[in-house]
Formats: C-alpha cells, structure tokens, sequence
C-alpha cells in the first residue's frame, strides 16, 4: 500500500519512505532551496519552541547565562586545535570570497564554536574567581552533509550549545554530567523517549575530547539516535586558545572546559520513537496543540456548536491547556478528524448539537484502544490536565516497553548479528576502534554507549575474542 493523498507509506514497508512522508504532510517542514537545507513550517517550530523552553529554563537553573557568538570563524581557529579539525574538515563550509573580493584568511561558517569561544574565554578568564564561566549558546550551525534527512542530518539546523571553563578536572567532570543528566530529563520527562545514557567509546567520541557522554533513543524501527551529548574536553582547547587563570597561590593554570549539545535532530526522535501509521504521535507537553476541538454541524446548528466550541476553549485555556478550535466550515468531520491524527494532537474533542444538549462532548485520544468516550461538557475542563498528563506517561512506559523488547543481551557473533538486524545488542568490546571499523563494515552497526547503569561483568569481545575493555557491556546498534 503506497501513501495516498492523506495518508503515509506504512512503517512496515518502508520506514524512511514513512519518515519522509510524515515531515511533509504533518506540515512540520519543506525543502530548502539548497542541497540540505530545511524550512521549518510554523507547525514544526512551534515543537522546537517547546522543547527549547524547557530547555532553556533548566539551563539557567543550573547557573548558566545565554550569549552570541559570530558565525563566522577565522579558519587559523579551527586548525589551534588539530584533532577538533581533523574531525570536522569533511563538513566544513568555508567563504573564500566576500564584497567582491578574496578574503586574506577564510571564514569557516561556523560547525560548532569551541573554538570562537575559546578565544574569548581566554579575554575574559584571569583569576580563579572568574571561574566557573558557564555559557550557553543558542544558534545555528552548519555541516555539509552529503546523506541529508531533515531533522536528522541537515547542512544547517538550530541548536544549543554550552561551553564553560573550570579551574579543575573533578568541577569540569560534575558539570559535563549534570548536562547529560539535564539532557536525560528532557528527553524523558518532556519528550518521552525512553534513553540511555552512557559514554561514547575513543573511537566514537567527540573531536578534541577527553570523554563524550551521550544518550541514546530507539526508533521504532529499532535503530538509535544520538540525542544529545556532553564532552569534558580537559586542557585540549584551553592549551590551544591560552584559557588560563592564576591560582589563590598566585600560580598560572590551564583552565579544563566543557562543551554540551541538543539540536532540532530530537524533532526527528519524537516523531520516529512515537510516530505510526496515521501519523504523528506527540506527547501533550511537545504538542503545538494539546487539545482540538471539532464543532459539529450545519447552518444554524454548526453556528452553536461553534459558540459552544469557543466558550469551552476559554476553560481549557484557563485550565492551562494549549487548545484549537478547527471552525473551517467548508471541511468534513472526517477531513478533519484524520488531519489532526495526522498532526498529532493528543486529545481531540468532538462537539456537536446532540452534545450540547445532552451537556456532554465526545474525547479521543491520539492513541489507546478504548475509543470514544464520552466526558461532561461542565467538567472536561478540569479534566483535562490529567488526562494530558496520563497520555504522557503512557508515550514514555511504551517507548520503554519497545527499548527493552529489543534490546538483547548477546556472547556469540551469530546472535549479534541478529540482534542488531532488527535493534540493540548488548556485548562485551574489546574497545579497539579496528574492532569496531569490522563490526561496522559487516554490520552497519556502532557502539552506542557504554552505559552508566549497565551490570559490572566480564567477558570476550564479541567480534576478536579478546577480553573486554569497559567491565560492562557496551550498547551496539545502527544509527541514524
């Protein structure tokens, strides 16, 4: 069955094909003009507003203050560093030329911007009482993909990334886990996806970092996403740009410093780990709408369902609910009922003139298998928090379920082939990055993590045989 007008190309038949459909239809995005590049529709920015806020807020809770730094990075900055460039030269975009003449240095549109900040750091750091310098950056970044999806993998696309500078290693460590910690409540308590949370192997980490912490989600057709990362990135880029303090005993040290991300990619997350076959499935506190009401009815009748519509919009609102009317006249129930399926939405409502005055109005939930249901037209109101609330648990106890169905615990390389065919594999890993090239080239798949919450065990590296290198199994899967 292909995609019809409405509708998308079912999960079960293709899975990109799906995706691809999906981002379009939902109005989330349009293609941009240039290779990679994305429109995002009103609809889909108002999700990243969402998450942002949340963001944003326990950002600052933490002791963290928002800047601006320049798109345009000299290109001497990146090459301080020279594993961080060796890791992003691939992606770099680079303006040679600019008011109609060549530029004595080129400018590197900016990939990531340790290294801009890292030169201002180094103006504003002098005594230990400048430290910790905590800053967060929200911006735009671009990386020249040659496989874009959006949301996923685009040449630009938004993000946050924070930056900050420590007098030692430990306060450096504590900060580069208290934003991965942040990171996992986001995803979990905002977005409902069920992550893990770990460190990256060498072979994976960050350019330039001494240690990469991550999460990861499961998608539903089982591969991961790399949902946000926290690098502690030592005395790397502080010795390349001079970030240094004087000490209380009047002694010049370097300083160690963090770099931490979540960008639009958790966008394709929510709508991979909770999408099906209607559509989207948003949690209610990700949702542009948490609530539509459809007014039933023609003429004089559909007028009053109307009213009736707006009068009970005001007590959602004031019950501190995101509500929608959907009055377009012109449109069928069913039209309607199927785009908002399509969009999403949580909870739609359902008011007609039998409704009315029976004094009741018709709820029904993005998913859940009870169907209808019929809810007073005097209390839904205040019913509706919770019921909002009991929808968002129940994303996250199902994006749990699925994580933990399909994830398995293997020894044998036959067996982890199979597992991660179809999702994760949990392996002993001898941590060598030749290993882990091998069981990419057979397999498509990588170490995702080494879990912080995994068991502490032993064992033979599933692919060379040679002892485990991490005291626990590591997390294998294909990515995105």
């Amino acid at each position: 069955m292909a995609a019809d007008e409405r509708g998308v190309t079912p999960q079960s038949e293709n899975f990109s094909a799906w995706y691809n459909d999906l981002v379009v239809k939902a109005q989330l995005v349009d293609r941009g003009p240039a290779k990679g590049t994305m429109v995002i529709r009103p609809y889909g920015y108002r999700i990243w507003e969402l998450l942002q806020a949340e963001l944003d807020r326990r950002i600052k809770d933490t002791g963290h203050d928002n800047a601006y730094f320049p798109l345009f990075i000299p290109e001497s900055y990146l090459r301080r560093e020279a594993e961080h460039v060796a890791g992003f030269a691939p992606e770099l975009a680079v303006v040679t030329h600019a008011g109609g003449k060549q530029l004595e240095e080129p400018l590197v549109v900016r990939p990531t911007s340790e290294t801009i900040i890292g030169e201002m750091m180094a103006k504003w750091v002098s005594s230990y009482r400048d430290l910790p310098l905590l800053l967060n950056q929200w911006a735009n970044v671009v990386r020249w993909e040659l496989r874009p999806r959006v949301f996923l993998r685009t040449t630009e696309f938004l993000w946050q990334e924070g930056h900050t500078a420590h007098a030692d290693e430990a306060d450096a460590r504590r900060e580069t886990r208290l934003m991965l910690d942040t990171y996992e409540e986001v995803a979990r308590d905002i977005a409902a996806i069920a992550v893990v949370t770990g460190e990256k192997t060498p072979g994976e980490r960050f350019a330039g970092a001494v240690s990469t912490q991550t999460i990861e989600g499961m998608m539903r057709d089982g591969k991961a996403l790399q949902s946000g990362t926290s690098h502690y990135l030592g005395e790397n880029f502080a010795r390349a740009f001079d970030i240094a303090y004087t000490d209380v005993s009047g002694e010049r040290k370097l300083c160690h410093t963090t770099s931490w991300g979540m960008s639009t990619r958790m966008i394709g997350g929510v709508i991979m780990t909770h999408g099906d076959d209607k559509g989207l499935v948003l949690p209610p506190r990700l949702a542009p709408y948490q609530v539509v009401i459809v007014p039933i009815g023609r003429g004089e009748k559909g007028e009053a369902a109307v009213a009736a519509a707006r009068e009970l919009a005001g007590r959602i609102k004031a019950a501190g609910v995101r509500v929608h009317i959907d009055d377009r006249l012109q449109l069928s129930p069913g039209f309607k009922f199927n785009d908002w399926e399509m969009k999403g939405v949580p909870i739609r409502l359902e008011l007609g003139p039998r409704d009315i005055e029976a004094g009741t109005v018709l709820m029904a939930k993005r998913l859940g298998a009870e169907g209808k249901q019929t809810l007073s037209l005097e209390t839904v109101a205040q019913d509706l928090p919770k019921l909002l609330d009991e929808f968002q648990d129940y994303l996250l106890a199902r994006a749990t379920r699925f994580r933990e169905d399909n994830t398995v615990g293997v020894d044998g390389w036959e067996h982890f082939t199979e597992a991660v065919g179809t999702g994760w594999a949990r392996a002993f890993h001898c941590g060598e990055a030749k290993c882990e090239d091998e069981i990419k080239a057979a397999t498509a798949a990588t170490p995702r993590c080494v879990p912080f919450d995994g068991v502490s065990e032993s064992g033979a590296c599933v692919r060379c045989g040679t002892p485990s290198a991490y005291g626990k199994r590591v997390i294998f899967g294909r990515s995105y």
